[in-house]
């Protein structure tokens, strides 16, 4: 469904070097790797919200950067992507926000009744109540919540592909959890293929078919949960002993805070 071919990125400092990768239809596949090694990065490359220097990336087949802008242009109707941050409009509420995630010629034709339901609908799947957050502003609700809208717009378009960027970024152990149950239970729900950038690497492992490690911008792991585990890798094993490490301090810090 998605292949990756020999992309390149440069900005101050080579970011992605070379990367090859497959995520095949149905998968649910996580991408790994200390920050600052290309993870987001290399998914904003997958419809071209950052070109790459060099290489491709195909989509069901269709090369994003070499098929023109009408190929571009089907591969993003093909995609929904959950922002790092949500990146919802301030100044729109939560029904309007939901709403630009449906392809614009399809949201002009679209009787207002068919809307309202549609969005209704992506609300509960998130596991939001529609009559308490349709009309409230971004600023209005947690920022698990923002998290939940931002969801519901990325899949509110019926999209083939649901691309992750950090979705746990910022939340609690509980929330975390609640939102990785959110998304197997979308990937089921509605037959998609996802991309999960995450830091919460024991979360990744639990949820996902395969996982990659990039490290310096290379492909440093390409596998099972089960054998990411298993790695005799140096850095692979260097990399989820510090996650431990670092899962341990968060819930020591949780304890403090109570």
């Amino acid at each position: 469904m998605i292949e990756y071919r020999e992309v390149y990125k440069r900005f101050d400092h080579p970011v992605l070097s070379g990367v090859d990768l497959r995520v095949e239809p149905g998968e649910l596949f996580g991408l790994f790797g200390p920050s600052g090694t290309g993870k987001s990065v290399l998914l904003k490359t997958t419809i071209a919200l950052i070109t790459p220097d060099m290489g491709d990336v195909l989509i069901d087949g269709e090369s994003v950067y070499f098929g023109g802008s009408d190929a571009l242009a089907r591969a993003r109707r093909k995609v929904g992507y959950v922002f790092q941050n949500a990146a919802l409009f301030d100044s729109f509420n939560v029904f309007d926000n939901v709403s630009m995630g449906i392809p614009e010629d399809t949201l002009k034709q679209m009787p207002r009744m068919e809307l309202a339901r549609r969005v209704w609908s992506a609300l509960e799947l998130v596991n939001l109540e529609p009559t308490e957050v349709l009309e409230k502003t971004p600023a209005e609700l947690s920022g698990g919540m923002r998290k939940r809208v931002g969801i519901a717009r990325a899949f509110i378009g019926r999209p083939q592909i649901l691309l992750w960027d950090e979705p746990t970024t910022g939340l609690d152990p509980i929330n975390t959890a609640a939102v990785e149950r959110l998304i197997v239970r979308l990937q089921e729900n509605l037959d998609v293929t996802s991309v999960v950038v995450t830091h919460d690497i024991e979360g990744g492992l639990l949820i996902c078919d395969r996982v990659a490690m990039l490290d310096e911008g290379r492909l440093r792991f390409y596998g099972t949960p089960d054998e990411f585990r298993r790695s005799d890798d140096h850095v692979v094993q260097a990399f989820q002993d510090r996650e431990a490490a670092e899962r341990a301090l968060d819930m020591v810090s949780d304890d403090d805070r109570r």
